[in-house]
């Protein structure tokens, strides 16, 4: 049963927010060479359950709507699969998604109490939208834009929760998470598009149709080299963060990939795996350019 939860969770997908988190951790070493343990682990765990939140409703709403009882399911895609297998009830998806979202709620206003009135914002930003994610928010085309802005305000949260400020490091770090966050979600919605678009949702691949969907892959790493870069230029971050251009070659091989592969998806499957780990990598690496530059 624990496997299943676990599953219906998709464990993989939260290391997303652990690196979110990281990073705002990690940019906070950075500037002040400390950082407050309890708050992190807090941090961390209000995060994840945030998260774990939106992929539990996600399952429960795409069941609902028939979304995963017409989409073919990979391991990158197409939800849990949990429920059409009957292996949870819809309610008790449901419950523990509003589970994990009180929690994760919980601990976000001990943070609102302590640090005011932005860690409030970025809570109410991040409650609404979770539980509107799988019923509005990718109804009007929207998603890639909130799993953008999500990363960046885990990033912005997690260090103003360290410092009781917001800084340019913190905002660009942000930006750069959150893109390749949204990434990750543009490319998995290749294989879903047909049962996505029969059931009324509109992902960016949908609006865009999946050939121009390819050339846009790329807009994702212009985004997040040329921030980096520039972010060092005016010292921002440290030179250490050039190390993630250290991915270059991969995310080339998987756009080329993806490029003659998009539309048969014993094809699309290994571009999902490969753009998966390149923006864990990256992440990792973003993570370690702040840190290795301690004086």
């Amino acid at each position: 049963m624990i496997s299943v939860w676990l599953r219906v969770i998709r464990i993989r997908f939260l290391l997303a927010s652990v690196i979110a988190v990281s990073v705002g951790l990690a940019i906070t070493w950075w500037h002040t060479g400390s950082i407050t343990v309890f708050d992190a682990a807090l941090t961390m765990c209000g995060v994840l359950a945030l998260h774990a939140s939106v992929d539990l409703l996600n399952d429960y709403w795409d069941f609902k709507r028939k979304i995963d009882t017409v989409t073919q399911r990979t391991k990158m895609s197409g939800g849990s699969g949990v429920l059409p297998e009957g292996l949870l009830k819809p309610g008790q998806v449901y419950a523990a998604g509003i589970a994990f979202l009180v929690l994760g709620t919980v601990i976000g206003i001990y943070f609102v109490i302590t640090y005011g009135i932005i860690i409030g914002a970025i809570l109410g930003f991040a409650v609404v939208s979770i539980y509107f994610y799988s019923t509005k928010i990718v109804d009007w085309g929207l998603a890639e834009v909130f799993v953008a802005i999500k990363g960046t305000m885990i990033v912005i949260g997690t260090y103003f929760i360290q410092t009781s400020q917001i800084s340019e490091s913190v905002i660009l770090g942000g930006i750069v998470v959150g893109a390749l966050s949204s990434l990750v979600l543009f490319i998995t919605s290749f294989p879903d598009h047909d049962a996505d678009k029969s059931k009324g949702r509109k992902t960016l691949v949908i609006n865009l149709g999946k050939q121009k969907a390819c050339t846009f892959f790329w807009i994702f790493p212009i985004i997040i080299y040329s921030v980096t870069i520039v972010a060092v230029i005016i010292s921002v971050f440290p030179i250490f963060c050039l190390i993630i251009l250290g991915t270059i070659p991969m995310v080339i091989k998987s756009g080329k990939k993806l490029k003659h592969g998009y539309n048969e998806l014993n094809k699309i499957i290994p571009v999902m795996s490969s753009t998966l780990v390149f923006s864990r990598l990256t992440g990792v690496l973003l993570i370690f350019g702040f840190i290795i530059n301690i004086d």
